[in-house]
């Protein structure tokens, strides 16, 4: 398989504070990825490394074959990498039409009638203000956004955090949606049983290592270690591996 994303040997600091200790990961063309650990594991570290958001002190990133380690974020984006936040990051004080349409649509299949008929519930709201959607119409509006710049890569950050079952089981919807369109999933998810079930590969960080790198069906098996993963130290998930 083709890798459209290699991490390799990244170490992340904030100030003088090393969170990421040499993580290597990849992303193949035409899969889920998830990434798994507790709370300060490092997984938003790492969105916020590969985005160029916080560049890595050490260590390379190359996405669709080119170097991007010191990249700019709107370099990055400008691949074809989009990038769904943990928090949403929405516009509460413009419509969902106007938030949709703030960057502007780049050329592909991903058009507004498509991204609207995807999330039926934003085409019903589309003249609402963001902060007046609930936080299941939220998200799924930030997950609509980077879809109109027709990415090749999705990265996203917890984006089922805080949302009802229900609306959780629409958006793991949406997300294989992606891969069966073509695009790629780098996905970082509290709910491990969730994420393992629609993942084809996945990585749990520990204190800002990877501890576990393997197929998603074999960790979801070690049902043990996955009621373990928002806590698991280090040796339990190595030996587990």
């Amino acid at each position: 398989m083709t890798a459209i994303l290699r991490a390799a040997d990244i170490h992340t600091f904030y100030g003088k504070s090393h969170i990421l200790h040499g993580v290597s990961i990849e992303v193949n063309e035409g899969e889920i990825v998830t990434l798994l650990g507790r709370n300060g594991a490092g997984k938003t570290t790492t969105m916020r490394s590969l985005t160029g958001l916080t560049p890595p002190r050490q260590g390379t990133i190359e996405i669709f074959g080119k170097n991007t380690t010191h990249w700019p974020a709107h370099r990055i984006a400008g691949l074809g990498v989009g990038y769904v936040p943990e928090g949403r990051k929405i516009f509460g004080s413009l419509t969902v039409l106007e938030n949709l349409k703030v960057p502007p649509a780049r050329p592909g299949a991903w058009t507004l009638d498509r991204v609207l008929a995807l999330f039926p519930r934003l085409a019903e709201r589309r003249s609402q203000l963001g902060r007046q959607l609930s936080g299941g119409e939220q998200e799924m509006l930030a997950i609509a956004r980077p879809l109109l710049l027709n990415p090749r890569l999705m990265l996203l950050d917890e984006p089922s955090q805080g949302l009802a079952p229900l609306i959780v089981r629409e958006v793991m919807a949406v997300v294989r949606r992606m891969r069966e369109d073509g695009l790629s999933v780098l996905l970082i998810e509290q709910n491990a049983p969730l994420s393992l079930s629609i993942a084809d590969r996945a990585y749990v960080l520990d204190d800002g290592r990877v501890v576990y790198d393997g197929r998603a069906a074999d960790l979801a098996k070690d049902s043990d270690l996955v009621n373990k993963l928002a806590g698991a130290g280090s040796k339990a998930v190595r030996q587990s591996a």
